[in-house]
């Protein structure tokens, strides 16, 4: 299996896997918005065939007073690769994306009141927690949870890896061997100059 970053010429592959996967549709102008707009934060996964089995569908939130954060709009794997993982690994590589393009606070997500194995998956492996219940959030009338992962501990992590990944300034011999080469190089040019 492969994740990588969805693409426009994947929003066809997207829109099947949410028809077969999840009540919530979505017409193909929505998705193309995200696509465009947040190329950066949405992923997909592939088979061995390169054929799409699951995706995350996010967005920057763009009009809150509140700090920048992202929003999972959507996450769906076909029932055939489930348990795999993916959806996690979509989750997490969505907001590295998230803090690392648009130095994101948090993200948010609605999953389901009666929707136990995304709850799990939300809470238990990725560490949301419930910020409220929002009444009669979807179109069937049922009640969804907001939920919120807060991204500064990650934002910590991803900085100090990029300190320990800068180049380090050089030691003192090194220093000390650069410092006897440029005196053997001024000496050659003068020794060159005095025999000329």
């Amino acid at each position: 299996m492969n994740i990588r970053c969805a693409t426009p010429e994947d929003l066809l592959n997207i829109q099947h896997c949410n028809l077969l996967c999840l009540p919530e549709n979505y017409v193909m102008k929505y998705y193309m918005y995200h696509s465009l707009s947040w190329p950066q934060v949405s992923y997909v996964a592939e088979d061995e065939c390169g054929r799409i089995v699951g995706y995350v569908l996010a967005k920057m939130e763009e009009d809150s007073e509140d700090a920048p954060h992202g929003h999972i709009t959507s996450v769906a794997v076909k029932r055939s690769c489930r348990r795999l993982g993916l959806a996690q690994k979509m989750m997490v590589q969505s907001y590295r994306a998230m803090v690392e393009n648009f130095n994101a606070e948090y993200v948010s997500l609605h999953v389901r009141k009666s929707n136990r194995a995304a709850l799990h998956l939300y809470r238990d492996a990725l560490k949301f927690t419930i910020t409220e219940i929002e009444s009669k959030y979807y179109a069937d009338g049922e009640d969804a949870y907001a939920m919120k992962r807060d991204l500064t501990p990650l934002k910590a992590e991803m900085a100090e890896q990029r300190k320990s990944n800068a180049p380090k300034p050089p030691s003192k011999l090194l220093a000390l061997v650069r410092q006897y080469a440029a005196k053997d190089t001024n000496q050659s040019e003068e020794t060159a100059v005095h025999s000329a």
